[in-house]
């Protein structure tokens, strides 16, 4: 599961490649480490075109897994789509697609601790698009806050691919690159869109410490 992102992408950028009409981040800037129940930019699609706005990642958690809590930590990584719970967020009025410009999986060392690796594009390009969908909801997510209405995100994960597979086997975040793939994820039915579940090609990815010992 990825549970560790980063966002320090020019601003413009991103509204240059999502094909931003409003923005309504105020003063966006570098977000280097995104933790779940934070806030971060999405890219969704407003009432005037797409709308780039400020969310707290974790989408609602299903109700037959919060009994017993207080407080609900909210679903980062959402990897069955098909799930009743999921059917009602993912039209279009309800997609979004979040900047990163890597993200972290945890590598399992042989001594039984972990590390996080982060991964990036591998073409030199610093921005990608995890897709994703949103929602407004009312629930505790501190339990210092109380109750609060809070616009809600989460990203769809699909099988890992070579990079991330060699670290993380179970799963990798739903990676959009392309202009007509980011078209297809915001505007084109479900079933269409969907069809963007699958691992990022191999060789597209690559860690960090390999990018920075190349420069």
């Amino acid at each position: 599961m990825c549970n560790l992102y980063s966002m320090t992408s020019n601003p413009q950028a991103i509204r240059e490649i999502a094909k931003v009409l409003e923005d309504r981040t105020g003063n966006l800037q570098p977000l280097p480490k995104i933790y779940p129940n934070t806030m971060a930019p999405v890219v969704r699609n407003g009432d005037n075109g797409r709308e780039l706005v400020m969310a707290r990642w974790g989408m609602p958690t299903p109700s037959g897994y919060l009994k017993g809590h207080k407080v609900d930590r909210g679903v980062t990584n959402i990897r069955n789509p098909g799930s009743a719970w999921w059917k009602r967020w993912e039209g279009v009025a309800h997609r979004c697609m979040v900047p990163s410009t890597a993200f972290s999986e945890s590598e399992r060392l042989p001594d039984g601790k972990s590390r996080p690796v982060w991964f990036a594009r591998s073409d030199g390009e610093p921005l990608a698009f995890f897709a994703g969908i949103w929602c407004r909801w009312t629930s505790v997510l501190k339990l210092a806050d109380g109750e609060t209405t809070d616009d809600l995100y989460g990203f769809l994960t699909t099988e890992a691919n070579q990079e991330v597979g060699a670290v993380h086997p179970k799963a990798m975040p739903v990676i959009l690159t392309q202009p007509d793939e980011l078209d297809v994820w915001m505007n084109a039915p479900v079933e269409e869109a969907l069809r963007l579940q699958r691992p990022l090609s191999g060789g597209l990815l690559v860690p960090t410490e390999a990018l920075n010992s190349s420069t």
